[in-house]
């Protein structure tokens, strides 16, 4: 098992910039693939952005290229999004989760943090 709490949500303003955790603990040298994932009321989730917990690779939407990044500190077993240049689009439950293969499906999933973006 891999629990993962998020943290660092908030209100911000238009191209205001926040920036979320997500510690993983338990099991995490299972961890294959961590990824962002975010949901805004009445939408699907969608992917945002996803690194590769050993090798360091990253992955992100269209949508959010150029504007957040994705990182991870091996030592504290934490993800980071930094989000920059905020859009009220922007705004939507952010949800952490881990893959433990290659081509297997998000196997753990935090809570989720509330990010709202207003105009």
């Amino acid at each position: 098992q891999v629990q993962l709490v998020e943290s660092g949500g908030g209100l911000v303003q238009a191209g205001g910039s926040l920036r979320l955790s997500c510690a993983a603990s338990g099991r995490t040298f299972s961890m294959y693939i961590v990824g962002w994932f975010r949901q805004a009321p009445g939408k699907e989730r969608e992917f945002v952005a996803a690194i590769n917990w050993s090798g360091g690779g990253t992955a992100y939407a269209d949508s959010v290229k150029g504007r957040f990044t994705i990182s991870r500190d091996v030592a504290k077993n934490t993800v980071y999004l930094q989000m920059n240049s905020l859009k009220p689009e922007d705004t939507a439950v952010y949800y952490c989760a881990v893959k433990t293969s290659r081509l297997g499906k998000y196997d753990y999933w935090g809570q989720g943090t509330q990010v709202t973006v207003s105009a």
